[in-house]
């Protein structure tokens, strides 16, 4: 049996002392890819261009060529992300068989470091959704069991981390996309700080949430990704311009005993389930056994961290999505036979429904006459949360909440009722309206063997810290 690598670190290690080679691991990937293809994790796979990178690097690896930091990663990226002369179709009918003209700048910034790409994964609908249910190529299923949604709507990337499809992957997280399915899935699942990575060549959703980040075996590799990811550039005008931390240099367990808060109101919620409830306290007593301050606080906003983030987030998608008309690039009806019957005809078969009902929705929000009542008033409620989310984080180091309410749930349910899939979102969002890093750690497994995972949010451009800890927290559970 090929040997699991959790981290790049071991890899470089194995393949600098002549115990594997970067072809060997390609390969060993895309057995892995053929043998769970059922899982529907990837819409494309670029085997050969990967396996002919993998020749090239295990030529400068036994020459002692110089390599970058990434050389001997294979990684994959969610189906939302720009790459040079590969199709990309954020799992939509609409965008089905276009080719992009330029790379992203997360792609540009992982192929400078020598990291190969090996495919594009599915993901939900233009990254809406948190089942990756709404995919025009179909539901990704949960590894851990089959009958389950991985989360979405980074699905694919997760589920490909998940059954060694590949060795890490990029997803975006727009309210909880990366988070949610890495909890479910049990991988770790990083939302950097708003304009920490730059959004250049990711096809937006809400263009004031979405964040790409990494979805790893481990918090290493997920620090050694953002800190090749992050950074200023000149063609996103959110890109944060403060330095990029080494963030693997400064990599440890934190040591110094910190001040974690949990949201009393998480704890009384109805809708949590009891053995994520029984995970979540576990923490908080394996916490304050090991010296640190974990309090209760009140976040008195939770009930609507939801329909805020779905009012403004569906009226950014009903303005970004208005380039998708038929006329422009990608899917055009057949039938249509003038102007008005392109975008009409073009716009009804090329999107799904969710994608339908989220862009109907944003349209009215945004409607003269409703404006004030739901747009205008969820940026306010936005900065409330913010600005109660920044009070606690003032006093406390972290706030620390389950990812998701309950494991993964089955496939089908969300088309019984969207509204329930939507609140699978409440804990996650709050760090995506309040523009702040957060992580989601795997911690165990339920007694049905689904994966649960736990969250650790903090301060804007706090990763180092984030990192620290969640490294710490990893061999707190391990001891």
């Amino acid at each position: 049996m090929a040997k699991i690598y959790t981290t790049l670190t071991d890899i470089q290690q194995d393949l600098q002392g002549g115990q594997t080679t970067v072809k060997e691991l390609v390969n060993q990937y895309l057995a892995n890819i053929k043998q769970y293809v059922h899982l529907n994790a990837y819409n494309e796979v670029f085997a050969d261009e990967a396996l002919q990178k993998a020749e090239e690097l295990d030529s400068r690896f036994k020459s002692g060529a110089p390599t970058g930091k990434l050389a001997g990663m294979v990684v994959a990226i969610k189906d939302n992300i720009c790459y040079k002369g590969h199709t990309v179709t954020a799992s939509s009918k609409i965008l089905e068989n276009f080719t992009s003209i330029y790379s992203s700048t997360v792609v540009e910034r992982l192929l400078a470091e020598d990291a190969i790409i090996i495919g594009r994964c599915n993901c939900d609908e233009f990254a809406m959704g948190g089942a990756n249910e709404n995919s025009y190529f179909g539901p990704v299923k949960n590894m851990a069991d089959e009958t389950r949604v991985p989360g979405g709507s980074s699905g694919g990337s997760a589920v490909a981390v998940q059954a060694g499809m590949c060795h890490a992957a990029i997803g975006t997280d727009t309210g909880g996309s990366i988070r949610q399915p890495a909890s479910f899935c049990g991988v770790v699942g990083l939302k950097p700080t708003y304009g920490r990575v730059s959004r250049h060549g990711i096809i937006a959703y809400a263009s004031s949430f979405d964040q790409p980040g990494p979805i790893t075996q481990s918090v290493e590799d997920a620090a050694l990704l953002l800190e090749v990811m992050a950074g200023p550039d000149a063609y996103d005008g959110t890109a944060s311009q403060q330095a990029v931390p080494s963030y693997t240099k400064t990599l440890q367990a934190s040591t110094d005993k910190k001040k974690v808060a949990y949201l009393q109101e998480v704890l009384d919620s109805e809708g949590l389930d009891a053995e994520v409830k029984a995970a979540l306290l576990k923490a908080i007593d394996d916490l304050k056994a090991d010296g640190h301050t974990v309090e209760p606080v009140s976040f008195e906003y939770l009930d609507y961290v939801v329909p805020t983030y779905y009012i403004l987030t569906m009226a950014e998608a009903s303005s970004n999505l208005a380039r998708y008309d038929g006329v422009h690039y990608g899917y055009r009806s057949p039938d249509a036979v003038d102007l008005v019957t392109t975008y009409k005809r073009s716009r009804s078969e090329g999107f799904g429904t969710e994608v339908k009902r989220r862009i109907m929705l944003g349209t009215f929000v945004l409607s003269a006459g409703y404006y004030d009542a739901y747009y205008a008033k969820a940026q306010k409620v936005r900065r409330l949360i913010k600005n109660r989310t920044n009070e606690i984080l003032q006093e406390y180091d972290f706030i620390l909440t389950p990812t998701a309410p309950e494991p993964a749930f089955k496939i089908g349910r969300q088309d019984i009722d969207p509204i329930v899939t939507y609140l699978e979102d409440i804990f996650t969002v709050q760090a995506s309206l309040a523009g702040v890093p957060a992580i989601s750690l795997p911690v165990q497994n339920n007694s049905k063997g689904l994966p649960l995972g736990l969250q650790f949010i903090t301060k804007a451009f706090s990763e180092t810290e984030l990192l620290n800890f969640a490294t710490y927290f990893g061999s707190l559970r391990k001891s």
